[in-house]
């Protein structure tokens, strides 16, 4: 039985060592397949990025940034750590050599305590306590087997994590590497930075990709430092684990002292005993004085134990304190970490404050070449335009100033940090120092703490010997007693330890086949659920299907409708041209016409006729293409009409797109989601598979242990019979010898002969045979007491044995489904933790997948809208030309009317002037000269006088458009001192720009109406010299007009310079714009880097509070398991005691019942004496 059962542990043990070996195998080979898919993705993404101009460019600019101190810094302090970490795994690998020896020092320890008991029980009691040690000792063995198999899956875990560690800062210094010289490629190209400053604005979008690359950098960073914090939390664990060790050290040393108290009582029981052994004091004297030297010896031995494990305990107590110490230099190393990563961040921000500032810079300074360019071009530079440039040179000043006193402050915050940051590292080598010195110290007291073990241990050895030779005399004495008394004991234990076993097997088979009917009614009832979900599965597939179909209706429908759009846009763009046509004709009309009327002026009424026909057919032309333009008009209105039409259709097709789409979503959600249960259901479904084939497997074992125990049943009870048959044998023998006796009672010459010689010896045995009567009736007494009192003993033995098998199977049957459950929660959450890594890469590849789908769908939302805005302006453009043609129209016929009345006007002129010819013939000659410069000077007055009527609605115009930028300019100024303190300095300035405008644009108006009153008073000497131009003012005329030329330069030279000045104020608001938008975008950016930061922050809190619980209910589970293990074997002791106690009463019995046979021959003495008195009375 015992070599069955250590056999299928052993089967059983090398299943779990296999399991466990594949299991770990399987890990190893998913971890680099992991590592082949990262490598693999990562080489993909850098040959796509290699050849990649912004990514040259990116490399090219990343040596600005000057990160490459701060990287040594940090691989400094990386190195630190690892020493510091190589010393943590000194100080562990001590550790546990200390532990080593402790463990063996305690299994010595063990084995001294069994030999004592050894030696000092008899034979057979200590056979059975050598089995029971035996087994103890195997489960113990087991249990410290299977604690040190989980601290080398700890210790395996631990090297995997740290390799890869080790792997991926492999990977960090390749890229570091990569980096490094990228940069220096970057510095040899920073000579060609400055020819494509105009190329970096338009490639700010791919540096906020590169940006975005950059941070992925920093995740991948902080998720190693989080590897790096779960390896020395699992370092933390296992120390919890060997403080576990400690307890369950201590828990072992209080059942030392149990079972040294229990040896006590042993030796008061044994001291009872030997009272009734007055036969043999005489020889255990000298052995009991020995027995009390080495008592003594032991005693003492004892206390230099207890001595040595406070000892012990102390060291332990050191050792723990030291690693706390190393623990807290972790966490300061860790928070040391932190504050160099917060100091990064801030160098960061402030090294980007300075990069936009030196952009400012920039864009300042060619600001300022440009305008000294456009200084150079007009040459008459004015005073405010100087004091303007003195203003920007002063800030600019001041700008530098301010950079300058920034970097050095930022250098002295590095310097400070920098002194800070190795103080507290000599700091922490100094502690370090110490904890080694104390170290050495811990292990000069452990050398000599294991010589003294020895020592002791070579005293009890001694002790033991000697002890040895004295139980020796004890044992030849007992052994006889012991055999026929051992035997049985045997025969009643298997008798009853085979009703026991069938009791439990009929138990065991009794829940077995219940858990089996229980296995397959959760099996149908999976089935069922697996068809309910195949059938919810083919539904939700149909409705895709058939939200598919509708979606390619949809469609259809948007590029039917999109080819209308077409033929619609081609239709206006025909249009378009028919009007640019009708324009042209329009044009040539209005040419026309103005040559008919210089031909009308030049040659006057005589062809006055031929100019009336010409209005006629003007008036047909001008008929015609106002019908063309109504009918223009009218298509124009029922174009825009399908326009309307075809965009609400449009929007109609959007929404029911994007509700096609959301439904289309909702149903890969869902048919996810069930794809999930299908899953899990799939794995629970296996796993009670699993379960029901090792139920099977366990039933059948069970099913032949049964066999077995039938078998060895009927053998002890073919052996019983045996027993009985020899019972019935000797007492036939006993009836025999009794008619012997009667028949030699019969013989009478024989009796006579003696009778004589009996009947004097009859009188001496008379008073013996009274004597022996009254001691065997007391002795009968006795001995019948003795039996009432055993088998009173016997029953309540019987029935506590009963009572403690029946707790105990219940303990063990309880701590078995705590552990099934236990080992099956760990299950669950192993394959938990599995299938959420796996759900969490399905989710990050589906958000992945989505947020493509999502930049596309708003790619192609964005076209659609830019397409929109197009057709949008188109429409408006249409419609502002038909107004503007329409304008044009209503201005030609003004045009018309007036030239018209002109035609009059000159025609009353001409005849005046004919009468006045001859007047004027007369003075022509004499003022001839001086009337024509008179002439070209009121021409060209009068194309001044219309220019600056131009020039002056222009300037009311761009006046109005300054007021209304100068009022939104305000309103943003407003929201960018609420959103942007930053921007308040460029604010100020270009303020102070805006007034100077401003003060431009009153002298420009103050100008404006000095030219104006110029004007005036040139028109009053205009209509003075057209007065006196009859008495020939040509001259003036001409000198008047070259002035007013030469200040409608003037004008315009003012004008340009007030556009340019307008056009700066708009691009410094642009830049004040995308200044803003910018600091709104790194804000938000840093707002959802921080709550990612967080949720990941609760994520870890959460598992580590998971894993806490797991192991405080492991911790719970094992106190219960060895609480309940140490009853038990209380139970064992405590059995034992009372088998001793049964073994020394039957010893008792016998003795009396041999002692009661040894009188039962005097009895039948007297018994055949008294017969034939009976018989021979007569004679």
């Amino acid at each position: 039985m015992r070599d069955e059962r250590l056999g299928k542990i052993m089967t059983m043990i090398q299943a779990a060592t296999r399991w466990y070996i594949t299991k770990k195998n399987f890990q190893k080979l998913k971890e680099q397949r992991m590592a082949l898919l990262v490598i693999q993705r990562n080489l993909r993404k850098f040959l796509q990025l290699r050849n990649w101009l912004w990514w040259k460019l990116y490399s090219k600019v990343k040596p600005l940034l000057s990160v490459a101190r701060v990287e040594d810094e940090l691989r400094a302090l990386e190195e630190k750590l690892k020493k510091t970490q190589e010393a943590l795994e000194k100080e562990e690998k001590l550790r546990k050599e200390l532990e080593g020896q402790n463990v063996k020092v305690l299994q010595e320890k063990n084995d001294l305590f069994l030999q004592l008991e050894a030696e000092r029980m008899g034979a057979g009691d200590v056979e059975e306590r050598l089995n029971k040690a035996l087994t103890q000792k195997a489960d113990l063995e087991g249990q410290l087997s299977e604690l040190n198999d989980r601290l080398g899956h700890e210790e395996d875990a631990h090297n995997n994590l740290l390799q890869t560690k080790k792997k991926l800062e492999g990977d960090i210094n390749g890229l570091k590497k990569d980096i490094e010289d990228l940069e220096l490629a970057l510095q040899k190209a920073e000579q060609d930075k400055q020819t494509k400053d105009h190329q970096i604005r338009n490639l700010n979008d791919e540096i906020s990709h590169q940006d975005e690359l950059i941070n992925k950098l920093n995740k991948e960073k902080k998720h190693l430092q989080e590897v790096n914090q779960k390896t020395s939390e699992d370092l933390q664990a296992t120390e919890d684990k060997v403080n576990h060790l400690n307890k369950v050290k201590s828990k072992l040393e209080q059942t030392l002292d149990e079972l040294e108290d229990s040896l006590e009582r042993e030796k008061k029981a044994r001291q009872d005993i030997e009272k009734n052994k007055r036969k043999v004091e005489g020889d255990l004297k000298l052995a009991q004085e020995a027995v009390a030297d080495l008592e003594k010896a032991k005693k003492e031995s004892e206390q230099n134990l207890q001595r040595k494990e406070k000892e012990i305990a102390s060291l332990n107590a050191k050792l723990e304190d030291e690693q706390a110490l190393v623990a807290k230099l972790q966490k300061q190393i860790k928070e040391l970490q932190s504050r160099i990563e917060e100091l990064e961040e801030e160098l960061e921000a402030e090294r980007q404050a300075r990069a936009k500032a030196e952009k400012q810079r920039a864009d300042l300074a060619r600001e300022i070449e440009e305008l000294s360019e456009r200084l150079e071009e007009s040459g008459g530079a004015t005073s405010a335009q100087l004091e303007l440039n003195k203003r920007r040179e002063a800030e600019l000043a001041k700008l530098r100033r301010d950079l300058e006193e920034s970097n050095l402050h930022h250098e002295q915050a590095l310097s400070a940090l920098r002194k800070k940051h190795n103080d507290t590292v000599a700091e922490l080598s100094d502690q370090i120092d110490q904890l080694n010195k104390h170290k050495a110290k811990v292990d000069k007291e452990r050398a000599t703490a294991v010589a003294e073990v020895s020592d002791l241990q070579s005293l009890l050895d001694h002790a033991n010997k000697a002890q040895a030779n004295a139980d020796k005399q004890c044992k030849q004495l007992e052994v006889q007693l012991a055999d026929t008394q051992f035997k049985l004991d045997e025969a009643n234990r298997t008798l009853n330890d085979f009703d026991a076993a069938k009791k439990k097997l009929a138990v065991e088979n009794a829940e077995l086949q219940r858990q089996l009917e229980e296995a397959e009614s959760q099996v149908a009832q999976l089935n069922k659920v697996k068809a309910s979900l195949a059938t919810q599965l083919e539904e939700t597939k149909r409705a895709a299907d058939e939200e598919a179909r509708e979606r390619a209706a949809l469609l259809g429908k948007y590029r039917n409708l999109e080819h209308d759009l077409d033929n619609l846009r081609e239709s206006v763009e025909e249009e378009q041209e028919a009007k640019a046509d009708f324009q042209r004709q329009l044009s040539k009309a209005n040419a026309e016409a103005t040559l008919w009327r210089t031909k009308y002026e030049s040659e006057g009424l005589a062809r006055l006729e031929e100019l009336e026909e010409a209005k006629r057919k003007l008036h047909a032309k001008l008929q015609e293409a106002e019908e063309a333009v109504e009918q223009i008009q009218a298509k124009c209105n029922g174009l825009e009409k399908t326009k309307a039409h075809l965009q609400g259709e449009l929007e109609d097709m959007s929404i029911e797109a994007d509700k096609a789409n959301a439904l289309a979503a909702s149903l890969e959600k869902r048919q996810k989601s069930f794809d999930k249960i299908i899953a899990e259901w799939k794995s629970k479904v296996d796993d009670l598979a699993f379960e029901l084939d090792a139920s099977q497997k366990e039933c059948r074992n069970y099913s032949t242990e049964v066999f077995k125990l039938r078998a060895a049943y009927e053998e002890s009870q073919e052996h019983y019979e045996a027993v009985k048959r020899e019972n019935k044998n000797l007492q036939d023998e006993v009836k025999d010898l009794l008619d012997q006796l009667g028949e030699g009672g019969r013989s009478v010459h024989e009796l006579e002969k003696s009778r004589k010689r009996l009947e004097i010896e009859k009188e001496e045995l008379q008073s013996a045979l009274e004597e022996a009567e009254a001691a065997l009736e007391q002795e009968e007494n006795k001995v019948l007491r003795a039996q009432l009192e055993l088998s009173q003993v016997r029953q309540e033995i019987d029935r506590r044995i009963q009572e403690k098998e029946e707790e105990f199977e219940n303990t063990r049957k309880n701590h078995q489904r705590a552990l099934d459950s236990m080992q099956a929660s760990l299950e669950a959450e192993s394959k938990g933790k599995a299938e959420a890594l796996r759900l969490k890469k399905k989710l990050e590849s589906d958000i992945n997948e989505l947020e493509i789908a999502l930049d596309h769908a708003n790619k192609a939302n964005a076209e659609a809208q830019k397409n929109l805005k197009k057709y949008q302006q188109n429409v408006k453009d249409l419609q502002a030309a038909l107004e503007e043609e329409q304008r044009a129209r209503e201005e030609a016929r003004e045009q018309y009317a007036a030239a018209e009345r002109r035609c009059n006007a000159m025609h009353g002129e001409l005849e005046e002037s004919r009468q006045l010819l001859e007047q004027s013939d007369r003075a022509r000659r004499a003022g001839e000269a001086e009337l024509a410069d008179v002439h070209e000077q009121l021409n060209e007055h009068a194309a001044s006088n219309a220019s600056l009527s131009v020039a002056k609605r222009k300037l009311e115009g761009e006046l109005q458009a300054i007021q209304a930028d100068l009022d939104e300019v305000l309103n943003e100024a407003k929201q960018s001192e609420e959103k942007a303190k930053k921007a308040m300095v460029d604010a100020a300035r270009l303020a102070d720009e805006l007034r100077a405008e401003q003060d431009h644009a009153m002298q420009q108006e103050k100008l404006r109406k000095t030219l104006e009153q110029q004007t005036k008073e040139l028109q009053v000497r205009l209509d003075e010299a057209e007065a006196a131009a009859l008495k020939g003012g040509k001259k003036i005329i001409q000198k008047l007009e070259q002035k007013v030329r030469e200040l409608e330069n003037e004008l315009e030279n003012e004008q340009r310079r007030h556009a340019d000045a307008a056009k700066n104020f708009r691009k410094s608001e642009r830049r004040i714009k995308e200044l803003q938008f910018q600091s709104e975008e790194d804000r938000k950016n840093h707002e959802r880097m921080q709550d990612l930061v967080d949720k990941l922050q609760q994520k870890i809190k959460t598992y580590k509070r998971q894993i806490e619980e797991a192991e405080e209910i492991a911790a719970l589970n094992l106190a219960k398991f060895r609480k309940v293990q140490q009853e038990l074997e209380d139970a064992e002791e405590r059995a034992d005691m009372a088998e001793n106690t049964l073994a020394k009463l039957r010893a008792k019995n016998r003795s009396s019942v041999s002692a009661g046979r040894a009188m039962s021959p005097g009895r039948a003495a007297r018994y055949s004496q008294n017969t034939p008195s009976r018989h021979f009375s007569p004679l």
